[in-house]
């Protein structure tokens, strides 16, 4: 069976829709964004498209201080773009910090290897609170910085996106951000934009197998 290329599947969307040229109102697209070095790039790709909300909801965030300063992060660089203008104004909402949550969904899982189910049952968990609040909000699509990332599965976010897209009757936004040098752009912005990374997804589980690598 061939691969779904979901970076070919965007560009037909995109090729369908008009660029920012303010003869009329944009689509609305509710994104969720894990950071702000991930979103840099995808932010940079789609205002140009879209009228973005930026959803911060990532319950997998162990730590309080961490969760602080990535969401501060986030703002930060949103403030950035719009004071630039680089498309259209992007807007957030940051969602609630429970990472119980995470940690009941987690139950079970605990000894799985990062990238395996206990992963995608966090996609499930932040993507799932993504297209509740953008069905709510009556937004067009809703999308996910995560397939920036080389590390995560960008076939099953997106299989994830489909099947929530499905249940909740609002528009999948499909992606894999990473190609077309999406990711080697996000290295580039981070560094302009002196954001602040890590190097692990911000769960306690993929902490101490980051630590462990290092040992």
């Amino acid at each position: 069976m061939n691969q779904i290329n979901y970076q070919k599947e965007l560009e037909k969307i995109l090729n369908g829709l008009q660029m920012l040229d303010g003869s009329e109102a944009p689509p609305t697209l509710f994104l969720h964004s894990c950071c702000a070095p991930c979103s840099s790039y995808c932010l940079e790709y789609l205002c140009k498209y879209f009228s973005i909300t930026v959803f911060y909801y990532n319950p997998n965030i162990s730590a309080s201080q961490e969760y602080l300063k990535r969401v501060e992060e986030q703002k930060r660089l949103i403030s950035a773009y719009n004071q630039e203008q680089k498309g259209y104004p992007i807007s957030i909402v940051e969602g609630d910090y429970e990472p119980a949550c995470f940690f009941e969904m987690a139950k079970g899982y605990e000894e799985c290897p990062e990238g395996g189910e206990r992963c995608f049952k966090c996609f499930d968990l932040r993507l799932r609170r993504t297209v509740e609040e953008a069905k709510r909000g009556k937004y067009d699509y809703f999308a996910t910085t995560l397939t920036i990332s080389p590390l995560k599965n960008a076939a099953k976010i997106n299989e994830i996106g489909q099947q929530l897209s499905k249940e909740y009757g609002v528009n999948w936004l499909p992606s894999d951000f990473k190609k077309k040098n999406g990711y080697k752009r996000s290295i580039e912005l981070s560094a302009e934009y002196d954001l602040y990374r890590q190097d692990y997804c911000g769960c306690a589980f993929s902490k101490v197998e980051r630590e462990k690598s290092r040992q």
